[in-house]
């Protein structure tokens, strides 16, 4: 069966988004809010009809983690980008731990339909939204013995709001992480196809590009 590389690079392209936008906000203390607003959405879309439909429907969406990927991937300097890679690697690793214990998974998924009418509501990126995915993250995801270190600048981390975005992105990243190995996505090509997943997300680069 042949892998559908238009499908594997996008979900891949939800986690290098995921992680990209915490490395800048840990760092900055500032988010692109298309950026963030794509990757929060996705934890309520729980019954798409293909890939994209969890990114709101555009490949344009996913220009960040897409942007990511070549440079990670395609280019030398992932040297720069090695914080990034950690925690595209770091998601990965707790969408593979967290796919075996489906009591947590059923605990998740009761919790995000919940918090899916707060969204409504509040609009998906409301601070009173974002401590609610934040807490379903730390009391299911960050339980596991295996957590991620996250790089930056104190002065913005120990700020409650920020905190608070950072576990949601990080929550984001590992439903992207779950779609990406659903689809047909291995740790294995990253390392032996990476070229052929950089030069996917190139040309999905350049269809969005020419659309805009």
């Amino acid at each position: 069966m042949s892998k559908n590389w238009t499908d594997i690079t996008l979900a891949l392209a939800g986690v290098f988004q995921s992680a990209t936008l915490v490395d800048q906000i840990a760092k900055t203390g500032y988010l692109p809010t298309e950026a963030q607003q794509t990757l929060i959405q996705s934890l309520f879309v729980t019954s798409p009809d293909d890939t994209i439909a969890v990114y709101g429907g555009s490949p344009a969406n996913l220009e960040v983690g897409l942007k990511a990927i070549i440079d990670t991937l395609a280019t030398q300097r992932h040297q720069s980008h090695g914080d990034i890679l950690r925690y595209v690697l770091g998601l990965q690793h707790l969408q593979k731990k967290l796919q075996g214990r489906q009591d947590m998974l059923k605990v998740i998924s009761n919790r995000i339909q919940q918090t899916s009418h707060q969204a409504e509501h509040f609009g998906p990126c409301h601070e009173n939204v974002m401590a609610s995915l934040a807490d379903i993250y730390t009391e299911t995801i960050s339980t596991f013995k295996f957590r991620i270190q996250v790089m930056g600048d104190f002065s913005y981390l120990q700020q409650n709001r920020i905190a608070n975005q950072v576990r949601a992105l990080l929550f984001a990243g590992v439903r992207s992480a779950t779609h990406w190995r659903q689809v047909g996505g291995t740790r294995f090509q990253m390392i032996l196809q990476r070229k052929r997943i950089a030069q996917e997300a190139e040309r999905l680069l350049h269809a969005i590009r020419a659309q805009a």
